[in-house]
């Protein structure tokens, strides 16, 4: 892997220059490590041909430390009436670019994503060299969720979900979670990472999984009531957590093992 810096943003009241840190993969064998160290798989660009990673505040279960809560088991029985069920395919026995998938896909994600997404940036991501997987989610049989997902050497990412929008009394994107994490866990899996957690629309999965951590930008954080304040400021965060309490960050620097 290469490591690599872009100069971003300049705010000289404060004295604040920011890089935002990015790295290159450059082989399959280096994605647990690339994942351990904070990045997440960029897509913002479907013309890139490389496969980049971007440093963020990601969220991770430690799977040794994963047990089902309160709200898993709700969600679980729930559901139970609709015999969920789901299976793993191999991207190789997966057609990604089969047009009602991709129909599927686009229609889930122009109404719950944050940002548009093009169908160009759908095939983008789902033709991405590193997925490894389509997690395919059934409910009384009809197909109604899918998980795209890079699984490598003990590690699995949960990169998007995309369901149908019919079944939301019963939790379902909740329940698409849960089942990977589970998955994952009971197939002697090391680590799932759930993508980025910022703004109080991420606390879900704060809330509803045990054995989380977040990358605090040096190391994973276990300090869950911290990443709560975390995501309910992210909206009015106007300057490096540095310079808001030095003495308090700098405490923190010098438990780094």
């Amino acid at each position: 892997m290469k490591i690599f810096r872009s100069e971003s943003l300049v705010d000289y009241s404060t004295y604040t220059f920011n890089y935002a840190l990015y790295c290159l993969k450059e082989s399959k064998s280096e994605l647990p490590d690339i994942y351990d160290k904070g990045f997440l798989p960029y897509s913002n660009n479907p013309d890139l041909d490389e496969e980049i990673y971007y440093l963020a505040r990601s969220l991770r279960v430690n799977l040794h430390e994963f047990k089902e809560s309160s709200e898993n088991r709700r969600v679980a029985k729930k559901i139970v009436e609709m015999n969920p069920d789901f299976e793993v395919v191999p991207i190789e026995k997966f057609d990604v670019n089969e047009a009602a998938f991709v129909k599927f896909c686009m229609k889930f994600a122009e109404h719950r994503f944050s940002e548009s997404i093009s169908e160009k940036r759908l095939k983008y991501i789902l033709n991405n060299p590193s997925v490894s997987h389509i997690f395919r989610f059934t409910l009384n049989g009809a197909e109604v969720g899918y998980v795209v997902a890079i699984i490598e050497n003990g590690t699995l990412h949960y990169w998007f979900a995309f369901f149908s929008l019919d079944y939301q009394a019963y939790s379902l994107g909740k329940w698409l979670m849960f089942s990977v994490i589970k998955w994952a866990s009971d197939n002697d899996l090391k680590h799932v990472y759930l993508g980025t957690c910022y703004g109080e629309k991420s606390l879900y999965k704060v809330r509803d999984f045990k054995g989380l951590c977040f990358f605090d930008g040096n190391q994973w954080n276990g300090d869950m009531k911290l990443l709560k304040q975390k995501c309910k400021s992210d909206n009015t965060f106007t300057r490096d957590v540095f310079k808001q309490d030095t003495d308090l960050f700098l405490e923190g620097l010098r438990r780094i093992s």
